[in-house]
């Protein structure tokens, strides 16, 4: 399964049977790359944090098969759904998260930091809050040089909704009437902290009114309903209707990180209707309308187990950066000469 192919579809129906399907082929795929990752770490092959999408993929995936190509999109650290169905391979996650110096940020990089800027999937920057205005940049940049019809998307938390920064980006969305998209994943705590102690509103998105942006709501559980949301608010601003906000409620269904066991969160919570794994709803959805058996969702699994076992074994066989032979212009500025006293010409 290719995330070219996706990134290159121009229309897709939000509520066909086929969009189902390729939307939950990503979210199985990037659960099973989760689990491996979480497997790797814990025998010390990853250096460095690994955070799980575990309980977001529905939200995440939903993202990434309602983009087109040259769309921007700005994921998190649990948006590995998402990354894959806009493009990413599952080689590339796996290159960065092992540091192989053939994965796109050459190793040189955290290995939740990466992207593609060519293809419009942006390095997470680790002050979460900035993620915002540097997709409103590239969108004015976009609209200073002519070109329309794209739309960009920014995940966030709510955590990142206390920050200044976001309030700052989208102000200024709002005000430039950007064809943005902000998806936040609402998953009840900001790392360990309640949501109860982070805003007073009743919801994230009763925020949107006052930077005269359209808000939605979403059951972050059910991937049919994030598929049809993100579709609504992606057409709306790719028609000039200005910024979007979605709030999309759900639990994290791990620690923040895997060396975080989430002994925070509330159980009742846990048993709630938000603490349902989006992929097992997503599972029973299917069985229940006859598009798929249990074989078959078993073949799909051991499938994708295959693909992400033999992408980690060939990357356990690449080589780390070598720092004494390392090129270390920025990736973006090949063309271009860092050295003092040199020409940029």
């Amino acid at each position: 399964m290719s995330g070219n192919e996706n990134s290159q579809r121009q229309l897709i129906d939000p509520e066909s049977q086929l969009t189902f399907e390729q939307a939950y082929r990503w979210m199985l795929l990037a659960r099973i790359l989760d689990d491996k990752f979480a497997s790797l770490y814990r025998t010390g092959k990853i250096h460095g944090g690994v955070f799980l999408g575990r309980g977001q993929e529905a939200l995440s995936a939903s993202i990434g098969v309602n983009l087109r190509k040259n769309d921007i999109f700005a994921p998190l650290i649990r948006d590995g759904a998402g990354r894959l169905a806009f493009g990413e391979s599952i080689l590339d996650a796996v290159r960065t998260y092992m540091g192989s110096s053939l994965g796109p940020m050459r190793g040189r990089d955290g290995n939740v930091h990466r992207g593609n800027l060519k293809a419009g999937l942006l390095p997470m920057i680790s002050h979460l809050g900035a993620m915002i205005s540097v997709v409103n940049g590239m969108l004015m940049a976009r609209r200073f040089k002519g070109q329309s019809g794209m739309v960009g998307v920014a995940s966030a938390g709510d955590g990142m909704t206390s920050t200044g920064a976001f309030h700052e980006a989208l102000n200024q969305a709002s005000i430039e009437k950007l064809p943005l998209v902000v998806v936040i994943a609402d998953n009840q705590y900001a790392y360990s902290v309640p949501t109860s102690r982070q805003f007073a509103c009743h919801s994230l998105a009763d925020r949107a009114v006052g930077y005269g942006m359209k808000s939605f709501v979403v059951d972050g559980t059910d991937l049919r309903a994030c598929l049809i949301t993100l579709h609504k608010a992606i057409a709306r601003a790719r028609s000039g209707q200005g910024p979007q906000l979605i709030v999309a409620s759900l639990l994290r269904l791990c620690g923040h990180g895997e060396h975080d066991d989430a002994g925070y969160v509330d159980p009742k919570l846990k048993v709630s209707p938000l603490g349902r794994d989006c992929l097992e709803v997503a599972e029973n959805f299917m069985l229940e309308q006859n598009w798929a058996t249990h074989s078959s969702l078993a073949a799909e699994r051991a499938g994708f187990q295959k693909q992400v076992e033999e992408a980690v074994s060939q990357v356990q066989r690449e080589p780390a950066p070598d720092p004494y032979r390392e090129n270390w212009q920025a990736l973006a500025t090949q063309s271009l000469s860092e050295t003092p006293g040199l020409s940029n010409a």
